[in-house]
């Protein structure tokens, strides 16, 4: 079998227009490219070639597919041969038959490691009155060290051997990170007499670990190394349990250690998450803004705590938009959140959070820094300083606010300051209003609203980090819900692009999924990104979502309606459900969000 990446690098190297037009003469019609379809006899012109996509379609009798079904069906390869000969051309070389499974084994064999691992920890904390006084003495119970599969590593060379014996030489604790090799091949264990926290990845699988050390050793905390399970600079401990009070709050909060995570969790507080010893990075906002809308930084109030601040702002800026939150808590110096929520209560710490730095005040305190913004000097500073942030906020609305507010700073005209900054000027009240270039033709309204909205995905992949967390259960788990979390996971991991959508369209074995990939990839194209109005797009992305909720919330009525009407009794919250549930929908209508 050939694997899926493969097909999808062979067709992002192919230029579908050139391939076909070897065979049949195109000619430029919008974005795309038309000709007379060569499966069938024709007139006028229906058979088109989407570039962007790397699609072909024809309105007359149907045909579509990849550069690789266009090879099978007009010059009659097979599959494996269509293959072979647009991997030639791109230079590439067809993998062994068996390099996917290998591939498979490994990732089974290293993801067996990290789990037999973690029962050894769990097992020998049982058996260290020291680590455990040591959490007692931070607070916490048996029961979130369970939660949290908080284990213990022995103060030993080899102590993983007893649980792995023979198997300790095997590859895979050493591609794991659970052991390290000298120059000599001598193997020894990488975490000794340490505090272990399991790190799962969003589908739960112990992907690596990190370690407190016990006494004074140093480094003080120990991660896992990167490893083919685990890349620091995209994962978050503690993700995969918070997602539901992440959902319930309505906020997911970043703090910068585990124990941190575990101590919020253990008095209450348990939608919070860290980053593995890293920098904030831009996948680790996109994977926060999946969970929530409103994302709170809480760092500790020192020098240290401010830097990581200021990284987390930066790498915020390119991710936000007009309806995400981002804001930034700092602890008084002489707290952490552990020890604040421990010395203040769940209360405290909630009302901290609710009350954090928005972002936008916080983006403008640092770039006032030290400024006396009373000398035009330092106000010419200030202007020169923003051009480094405030062009990259991807949220137009917002970025017009924060650009009000410099200009105020800086006592300078609003299009001044824009100019300054490389921005468009904003439109004067009574200028001539500008209008959002439309689409040549009549766009076909979509037959669903998740369809709609795969479509819109399907043309603009990047409005897939501006999805809401709860996403998936508003499409479902049917061949709609099944597509959009295969397109997140290679958007997780690759660029979602024309390519790689017509990768997936030639691996899938699903009928049903080949025909809705086939129809999103066969739809009129789009403007092009550079025409085309990045609000009015995310105003439609909003208004899908919106009917999808709206479409939740009828769902929810017509089931508790039906069984009010077979007589059932229902609780008192489900009565207060059936009450506000239309109040509710009325209100996403209008545009506002349901309390």
């Amino acid at each position: 079998m050939i694997p899926e990446s493969f097909i999808q690098e062979v067709l992002a190297r192919t230029d579908i227009v050139g391939l076909i037009e070897r065979y049949v003469p195109l000619k430029k019609g919008g974005a795309n490219y038309m000709a007379c379809c060569p499966f069938h006899n024709e007139k006028s012109p229906s058979f088109t070639v989407s570039p962007t996509k790397q699609f072909y379609h024809c309105f007359g009798c149907g045909a579509h597919g990849t550069a690789v079904g266009f090879l099978m069906e007009y010059c009659g390869m097979s599959f494996r041969d269509a293959i072979t000969d647009l991997a030639q051309q791109a230079g590439l070389q067809l993998p062994a038959e068996n390099a996917p499974q290998v591939g498979r084994s490994q990732l089974s064999s290293l993801h067996e490691a990290t789990e037999r691992a973690t029962r050894y920890f769990r097992d020998q904390l049982r058996h260290a009155p020291q680590a455990i006084e040591y959490l007692r003495q931070r607070g916490l119970t048996g029961e979130i060290a369970k939660r949290f599969a908080i284990g213990y590593a022995p103060d030993d060379w080899n102590a993983l051997r007893q649980t792995f014996g023979s198997d300790y030489d095997s590859p895979a604790l050493l591609e794991a990170g659970l052991v390290i090799q000298n120059d000599t091949g001598r193997r020894y264990d990488r975490f000794r007499d340490r505090i272990m926290f399991p790190i799962q990845d969003q589908r739960g699988n112990i992907i690596g670990f990190g370690g407190r050390v016990l006494g004074q050793g140093e480094p003080k905390y120990l991660n896992s190394p990167e490893t083919p399970l685990f890349d620091k600079g995209r994962e978050l401990y503690g993700l995969f349990g918070a997602r539901q009070a992440i959902r319930e709050s309505g906020v997911v909060v970043v703090v910068e250690g585990y124990m941190d995570v575990v101590a919020l969790a253990q008095y209450g507080f348990g939608s919070a998450v860290a980053t593995l010893g890293t920098a904030t990075t831009a996948t680790h906002i996109q994977k926060l803004f999946r969970q929530s809308e409103k994302v709170v930084f809480c760092f500790d109030g020192d020098n240290a705590g401010r830097k990581a601040a200021r990284r987390a702002l930066e790498n915020s800026l390119d991710q936000l938009a007009d309806d995400r939150e981002v804001r930034f808590l700092f602890l008084p110096p002489e707290h952490d959140p552990d020890s604040y929520i421990r010395a203040e209560g769940l209360e405290a710490f909630q009302r901290a959070v609710h009350d954090a730095m928005p972002l936008s005040e916080f983006l403008l305190r640092e770039l006032r820094g030290d400024l006396n913004l009373s000398i035009p000097e330092d106000r010419a500073k200030l202007v020169h300083e923003a051009k480094a942030l405030i062009p990259r906020i991807s949220a137009p609305i917002l970025q017009l606010q924060t650009l009000r507010l410099l200009a105020d700073d800086a006592q300078m005209d609003q299009t001044e300051v824009a100019r300054a900054l490389g921005l468009r000027a904003p439109a004067r009240e009574g200028g001539k209003k500008r209008t959002a270039p439309r689409p040549s033709g009549p766009r076909k309204p979509p037959t669903s609203p998740q369809r709609g909205l795969l479509r819109l995905l399907a043309s603009r992949p990047r409005l897939m980090d501006r999805l809401p967390g709860d996403i998936a259960e508003l499409v479902g788990e049917g061949l709609e819900g099944g597509l959009l979390q295969a397109m997140r996971d290679i958007h997780d991991h690759h660029d979602l692009d024309g390519a790689a959508l017509a990768a997936l369209y030639q691996s899938s074995e699903d009928e049903n999924r080949r025909t809705l990939l086939a129809e999103l990839l066969s739809g009129e194209d789009l403007l092009p990104e550079q025409e085309a109005d990045p609000q009015l797009e995310e105003q439609e992305l909003l208004g899908f979502v919106t009917s999808l909720r709206v479409a939740s919330l009828d769902q929810r009525f017509a089931a508790l309606q039906q069984r009010l009407a077979a007589g059932e009794r229902l609780s008192t919250e489900e009565m207060r459900d059936y009450a506000t549930l239309p109040a509710q929908k009325q209100k996403l209508r209008a545009g506002q969000k349901p309390v």
